[in-house]
């Protein structure tokens, strides 16, 4: 798999005609590899995904994670600048090219305070918590649901606005359940797809006639939304001490006590986090209450009477 970067190790690659300089490697997958690049056309910074393309199913779903990108143009969703597929001997190798984003993701950040003993403030999180939503909500309205949100998945703009990344994993909302064959394919897709400490209960054990809708979204936005107020998810202690998470997410999420955060707050991840998803609140209802809920914007000041 290394000899992949061979492409980038002669300097320059020229993608939609134009001419992108390597800088440096930022990370790597099982498949995959991310580097940081420079358009020697603009100047601009931008950060190149090349994924490994052993027989023609990874082809497509490379290029359909290009076509999920191209279906928005959101500020809460990652815009993919350009797409192609290149021969690489006897394999392909499909190229995304992103936009870069300094701050990194929402995990950075977490790991950043709480290496230094803090946590992100309830008004920070509302805002985060606000534009995630956003993104989600465009992300339905269009009829999938993105199944693999997690704090790596969310970038922080320059503003500290969140920017929802890889799609690889979005597939429709609404998934009609017939049969015990197709309720396992669903599972397995799950177990490959959706990281297990995000993961709704419905996915560990699909029910062979059942609905599997975009609430599984809304289970996953509660996990982010527990690690941004307590620096950790709730389900990945409970994964890295070898427990079964599977077990673990059939009961009620307990909610430690913190003086941080308001109980509308901790009202509102209890609501994501319902086991029964048929019970767990739809974006909109979330963002109604968000919005309510959002602190002043920085230098407003509310006028008291």
């Amino acid at each position: 798999m290394g000899h992949a970067l061979c492409v980038c190790s002669r300097g320059t690659v020229i993608i939609d005609n134009k001419r992108y300089l390597f800088i440096q490697k930022l990370g790597e997958g099982g498949f995959s590899y991310v580097d940081l690049v420079e358009g020697l056309h603009d100047g601009h910074f931008y950060a190149l995904k090349r994924i490994l393309c052993h027989e023609q199913q990874d082809r497509e779903e490379a290029q359909r994670e290009a076509d999920m990108h191209h279906l928005f143009n959101h500020p809460n969703i990652l815009h993919l600048v350009a797409y192609c597929l290149r021969e690489r001997g006897a394999k392909h190798e499909a190229w995304l090219l992103l936009p870069f984003f300094k701050r990194g993701t929402l995990w950075n950040e977490i790991e950043r305070l709480k290496d230094k003993g803090n946590f992100l403030t309830e008004d920070q999180i509302l805002r985060l918590l606000l534009g995630i939503c956003r993104g989600l909500e465009a992300i339905h309205a269009k009829g999938y649901a993105h199944r693999d949100l997690k704090p790596t998945n969310i970038l922080l703009g320059d503003e500290g606005q969140p920017v929802l990344m890889d799609l690889g994993s979005m597939n429709q909302a609404c998934i009609h359940v017939e049969g015990s064959r197709q309720a396992l394919t669903l599972q397995d897709w799950a177990a490959q797809r959706c990281t297990i400490s995000y993961r709704a209960p419905e996915l560990f054990s699909v029910q062979s006639h059942c609905v599997i809708d975009e609430r599984t979204d809304v289970w996953s936005l509660g996990c982010v939304l527990y690690a941004m107020m307590f620096g950790e998810g709730p389900y990945d202690m409970v994964f890295q001490k070898g427990d079964s998470v599977a077990l673990a997410v059939q009961n009620q999420l307990s909610i430690p006590q913190s003086p941080r955060h308001s109980s509308a707050l901790r009202q509102l991840l209890a609501s994501m986090m319902t086991v029964d998803p048929q019970q767990r609140p739809h974006i909109p209802q979330l963002l109604s209450q968000l919005e309510v809920l959002q602190p002043p914007a920085p230098g407003q000041h509310t006028t008291q009477i």
